[in-house]
């Protein structure tokens, strides 16, 4: 029996990145003193491009083995 993970959409995947990614920028930003409503405003800028950047060149065609 060959196993294989679950198909899961492209934009789920880009949502998990996009969310991670503005996460770690907010908590980082308040690491270093940035204030609440900035980091906020550029935690949410980031992870909405990276949403972007992930939907659209996030994952390469397979090619079809003959």
């Amino acid at each position: 029996m060959h196993l294989r993970p679950p198909s899961i959409d492209k934009g789920v995947t880009a949502g998990a990145w996009g969310i991670g990614f503005g996460l770690f920028l907010f908590f980082g930003m308040l690491s270093v003193d940035v204030s609440r409503g900035i980091a906020f405003v550029l935690a949410a800028l980031g992870g909405a491009a990276i949403f972007l950047f992930v939907r659209i060149n996030g994952e390469d065609e397979r090619r079809r083995q003959t």
